[in-house]
């Protein structure tokens, strides 16, 4: 019986930005700006994005996206895209 590996505390810019399904650039805008927690390791531009952090992130940004919606904040640029 196989074990499964323990899950990765630590994560790239890259699968932070496949998880999220979103370009580099723009987790690396949210870094910046400290709307997600990371920490510098290593040599420039060597970043690490604790997958707490992650789901932190994801858990405001749908109470964001709930009160906005609630509120009526829905500008046109924000239309919720068609499946």
């Amino acid at each position: 019986m196989s074990e499964k590996p323990a899950p990765r505390r630590f994560l790239t810019i890259d699968q932070v930005a496949e998880e999220l399904n979103v370009s580099d650039a723009q987790v690396r805008a949210l870094l910046k700006t400290g709307d997600l927690r990371g920490i510098q390791v290593g040599g420039k531009g060597l970043w690490r994005i604790g997958a707490t952090d992650v789901e932190d992130y994801i858990a405001d940004a749908y109470r964001r996206a709930a009160e906005r919606i609630a509120s009526g904040d829905l500008g046109a640029a924000d239309e919720i895209e068609p499946s």
